[in-house]
């Protein structure tokens, strides 16, 4: 069984306007409205591409019920953590550019970190184990290691999409994907913006340090892949990106849906890319015909 962790999920919710005025009353075009965060994210994707899910984590309040709810109508297991307080709501403005506010989580009480790390401990060598995003100020800085630490002692397969000090430190855990991209490996090497050339000797790196497969993104220009037998290289289908929200996570479970049927891991990669670029195409998160009507768009090339 695959198991996404969202530490610190959200309500989505996406305002189209036609121009933003400041200190103005301003209608709306269009709103959506959505469950977020990047593991629930990969978890809805992984079910749209027709793989099975738990998603974990820790959800509060009305906003919290939302999430649940829209999960469980998508076909999702949950088994969240609920906590006192009122799970998060991010406001995204569209109009012409984006405009993001981010809304504060919930405090997060050491019972509700220790009910999540039980549940890490019931999974076992069968499981896959997703952490992705951002960790909510309350828990501790190393909630990550904590979390990845409990895993690998069951053997789970760890996938890492997350930045900064908290991928540094999972990195240390051997993970079985490791999903940065360009902005995020540049950082976690301490180097400027990095051309393609450049990209390559740092996911070598990555392999060296112990992962076994990495991907690393580059928006509209594309994608690499490293591993121990190849190092591939993707372009991204062309068209109009309608939004830039949960392109990665699509890719993550791309990956990992190929990879669960069985396909090689070129065919895994492209399946990876596709549905990143289905996502960048799409008002919400891609569906499995719009992958599928990428995928062979998505030219592949070993290095």
């Amino acid at each position: 069984m695959i198991y996404t962790c969202t530490l610190n999920p959200s309500v989505d919710y996406i305002v189209h306007l036609d121009e933003l005025h400041v200190g103005e009353l301003n209608r709306s075009v269009k709103t959506f409205t959505f469950p977020g965060g990047k593991g629930i994210n990969v978890s809805r994707v992984l079910k749209r591409l027709g793989v099975d899910s738990t998603a974990l984590g820790f959800i509060g309040g009305f906003t919290g019920g939302f999430i649940e709810s829209e999960l469980r109508n998508e076909g999702i297991a949950c088994d969240f953590v609920h906590v006192l307080g009122q799970t998060r709501i991010n406001v995204k403005l569209k109009a012409g550019r984006e405009t993001e506010i981010n809304g504060e989580g919930p405090m997060i009480a050491n019972d509700d970190a220790a009910q999540l790390m039980e549940k890490i401990g019931a999974l076992s060598a069968e499981d896959v184990l997703v952490l992705a995003g951002s960790a909510p100020m309350s828990l501790s800085v190393d909630v990550y290691e904590q979390l990845a630490a409990e895993a690998v002692k069951r053997r789970v397969r760890l996938v890492v999409d997350t930045s900064g000090p908290a991928l540094e430190a999972l990195l240390a855990c051997r993970p079985f994907l490791a999903k940065p991209n360009h902005h995020e490996l540049a950082e976690l090497f301490g180097a400027a913006a990095l051309t393609k050339e450049e990209i390559i000797p740092y996911g070598r790196r990555l392999v060296e340090r112990g992962v076994e497969h990495v991907i690393v993104s580059m928006g509209g220009a594309g994608a690499f892949y490293f591993g121990q037998e190849a190092v591939l290289c993707a372009e991204a289908p062309k068209g109009t990106v309608k939004n830039s929200v949960g392109a990665g996570d699509s890719m993550v479970a791309g990956f990992l849906a190929a990879w669960a049927n069985g396909t090689s891991i070129e065919e895994a990669f492209a399946y990876s890319v596709a549905a990143g670029s289905a996502t960048a195409f799409s008002e919400d998160l891609c569906t499995k015909e719009e992958v599928e009507a990428l995928v062979e768009r998505v030219r592949v090339v070993r290095l």
